[in-house]
């Protein structure tokens, strides 16, 4: 592995991204995974909101995105709805969140920080602009190996609590987030019964104006 570099999206990845969610995410439904098409959109849309990670030239890793107004008395959503089928068209500069719709590491580098790294990436666009923070819906890859054992909201308190691990929900945790809810039929993906966290980071450096 040579220097990972974090650059934001340009449009010659596009068709290497599409590649990376189909590594990424195998148990997703294909018609939530991002194709081609939708990275131009975000190149169009929101370039400096949307990150990826090269080894040399191999995309190894994304963090994507988008500004909007989240709220919190009305929490349920769906990812297909909120990331407007892909094409991040819902991107509103004005919005006072940042809404992470993936961060993803192909499955040969992960282990090596640059999850980390694409995260530090979208809080500095999130400190930038002075949005209030991050929000986003996650995935619970890990529940798979406790399915009939403990349920979503159990299993989800045992990962916050520090008892269990997962290799999605607990990288949130480390990186400060906190969950704020569950998320029911959030995305179509049997490995996690379709549920999702929903998680907030709140920005330490944004000022009211």
């Amino acid at each position: 592995m040579t220097q990972i570099k974090i650059i934001n999206i340009e449009p010659k990845y596009a068709a290497a991204l599409e590649q990376l969610q189909i590594d990424c995410y195998p148990t997703l439904d294909d018609a939530e995974r991002m194709k081609a098409a939708h990275f131009l959109s975000h190149c169009r849309v929101f370039p400096e909101g949307n990150f990826i990670a090269l080894d040399g030239e191999r995309v190894v890793g994304l963090g994507s995105g988008f500004f909007i107004n989240f709220d919190f008395e009305h929490t349920d959503h769906t990812f297909i709805e909120v990331i407007a089928h892909g094409y991040f068209t819902n991107h509103d500069l004005n919005g006072d969140y940042y809404y992470g719709a993936d961060i993803s590491v192909h499955p040969d580098y992960r282990g090596h920080g640059i999850g980390g790294m694409l995260y530090e990436a979208r809080k500095g666009v999130v400190k930038q602009y002075n949005k209030k923070g991050i929000v986003a819906g996650g995935a619970l890859p890990g529940y798979v190996r406790y399915k009939g054992k403990l349920t979503i909201p159990e299993y989800v308190a045992k990962v916050v609590a520090g008892e269990l691990f997962d290799s999605t929900l607990s990288f949130q945790l480390k990186n400060g987030f906190v969950v704020k809810g569950l998320l029911e039929n959030y995305m179509n993906d049997s490995s996690h019964d379709n549920w999702g966290t929903l998680i907030v980071w709140a920005n330490p450096l944004y000022r009211a104006e």
